[in-house]
């Protein structure tokens, strides 16, 4: 059989589990296929959003904010992940991807034992119950793209099925929304992912190579910088 041995294994992407006060990772989501395609959206938070667009109207907003932001840009991802138990012979798969299907779906829900303890502070007459706190959920695309992230969509297409009816094949569209420091507490963990993955965005753009003015048939004049 002939090999390969120099030939990279690709890296996957996938979900991380992370308990936030002690950091370690508590479950890792490998996803099987990556997506063939990612669509993100950055929506920025400027401070002067309602400012008079210089028409000659009143704006409501205060002009001197124009150019501010009031925090980071929230940012969105969706893709199509691929779930595939016939590309797996080797793997015993008595209940198809029923496991792997239930692990995604763990994501957004929480566990027994969690809504058992809301349901006895309830029944106890508890006037107040603090939501339930998910996991810390990091979602991972390469060494340059490691982001804490709030699931925010899962739909599942369960498209072929075992002689039991267990699925055997299953798309899943995935919308994710990055947390930022704008949504998580001074201090936490998230918090400080977030800004990591800042920093890096930030090295990023600071290793792309500059333009020139003269390849948009334009000098330093022609847009008033100089002028006194």
């Amino acid at each position: 059989m002939t090999r390969y041995p120099d030939i990279p294994k690709p890296i996957r992407s996938g979900i991380v589990l992370v308990d936030p006060e002690r950091g370690t990772p508590q479950r890792i989501i490998v996803l099987q296929f990556n997506p063939d395609t990612l669509e993100r959206s950055l929506a920025p938070q400027s401070a002067g959003d309602q400012a008079d667009s210089g028409g000659g109207g009143s704006g409501s907003g205060d002009k001197n904010e124009a150019l501010r932001l009031k925090g980071p840009a929230q940012e969105t991802w969706k893709f199509t992940a691929e779930i595939d138990a016939t590309d797996q012979f080797e793997v015993a798969a008595p209940d198809g991807i029923h496991p792997q299907l239930a692990t995604l779906e763990m994501l957004v829900q929480p566990t027994t034992a969690k809504l058992r303890e809301a349901m006895r502070l309830s029944k106890k007459g508890t006037i107040e119950i603090t939501p339930i706190e998910m996991p810390l959920t990091l979602f991972t695309w390469g060494s340059k793209r490691v982001m804490p992230v709030r699931i925010t969509e899962l739909s599942i297409n369960e498209s072929a099925f075992d002689v039991n009816l267990n699925p055997v094949r299953a798309s899943l569209s995935i919308g994710l929304k990055v947390l930022t420091v704008s949504d998580l507490p001074a201090g936490h963990r998230g918090a400080e992912l977030y800004l990591a993955h800042l920093a890096q965005k930030e090295r990023l753009a600071a290793a792309a190579r500059g333009g020139a003015l003269s390849a948009l048939g334009l000098n330093s004049g022609d847009i008033g910088l100089g002028r006194v």
